[in-house]
């Protein structure tokens, strides 16, 4: 399945279908979900010309609270989250997609609980408005495929990351600073959430480091613990390479590269990634590509096989083919 976004020419024509110019200098950004700090810490990043590491280009205008009523940390966080960007922000609240679609020219999808976001995203597609899915980008690998085919179908441009990606030390990796990578080793928290599947509540965040220096091409993985045991996945990728995420206390990890090792995985804030989702909204250039962030989640969900199957190894090639027929 080959599936890619919109480049630039492509935004300038979905702007003029909708009769705005989404090149604006000052973009008018809708939040869904307002139960996770990132809302507010993003709104204030862009609303806020006295913020340390503001981003200009935009401002959020619109939000919709959400919430999900079988999540404490969603639940319980929806109010304090909403009053403080109407208060304090400036946010204008509505109560559907469909309504704050109409009033925004593009969207964060932000809500803590990936498993609305296909719905969620349904309707953005359908108001065609550009989009950056925030972690997890849904509650299923199942799920994350089937919303990058209807992105792919809509033609709108789209995009999923975890923060961790445009750390400055795992994007020196990235580029090239120390060669091809060997062999890579990523350390992060992995709280678990009982409606996701292990990873992809927090681990999340370690894995996306991962991809980012190792690339694409893991086909195989394996969930093993620690000595002391916590939380370890291993993936073997198509040329031999092997990269490890493991559960810590904090985040952090290294590269060992043809040219020597150097750390990579840390957590600069959420500024680089907001830096990169402006940047996105003006161009229609993803910064990452449907295929990989498929593939994070694929090595997320087989981690969760292999737990199942007592660490056995498992295929990724064939997790995404289960998961794309389960739709």
């Amino acid at each position: 399945m080959r599936l890619s976004v919109p480049n630039a020419c492509a935004v300038a024509l979905l702007a003029a279908s909708m009769g705005g110019d989404v090149f604006a200098d000052d973009l008018r950004i809708g939040i869904i979900g307002c139960d996770t700090s990132h809302a507010v810490a993003f709104a204030e990043n862009l609303n806020n010309p006295s913020a340390k590491g503001h981003v200009a280009g935009g401002k959020v205008v619109a939000a919709v609270k959400g919430g999900s009523p079988d999540i404490a940390s969603s639940w319980s966080r929806v109010g304090e989250y909403s009053q403080k960007l109407s208060e304090t922000l400036g946010v204008k609240f509505y109560d559907t997609v469909e309504e704050l679609c109409r009033n925004v020219d593009v969207v964060l999808l932000e809500s803590v609980d990936g498993r609305p976001h296909l719905q969620q995203l349904r309707s953005v597609l359908q108001a065609h408005k550009p989009v950056f899915i925030d972690k997890p980008a849904a509650g299923s690998l199942a799920d994350v495929i089937e919303m990058f085919r209807l992105i792919k179908e809509a033609g709108v441009p789209a995009f999923s990351s975890s923060a961790l990606r445009f750390a400055a030390d795992t994007q020196k990796v990235h580029g090239g600073s120390i060669g091809k990578i060997r062999q890579a080793e990523t350390y992060g928290p992995c709280e678990i959430e009982p409606h996701h599947p292990d990873l992809f509540w927090y681990g999340v965040h370690g894995t996306e480091s991962l991809f980012t220096v190792m690339g694409r091409g893991c086909e195989k993985v394996r969930r093993t613990t620690t000595p002391d045991g916590k939380i370890e996945v291993i993936g073997t990728w198509n040329d031999g390479r092997v990269g490890t995420m493991r559960e810590d206390g904090k985040f952090h990890g290294i590269a060992h590269g043809e040219k020597g090792d150097a750390a990579a995985g840390s957590f600069d804030g959420y500024v680089p990634l907001v830096v990169e989702i402006m940047k996105f909204f003006k161009t229609g250039v993803a910064p990452v590509s449907p295929e990989e962030t498929i593939e994070i989640f694929a090595f997320m969900e087989a981690a969760d096989e292999s737990k199942r199957q007592n660490g056995a190894e498992v295929s990724i090639s064939e997790i995404i083919r289960k998961n794309s027929a389960a739709k």
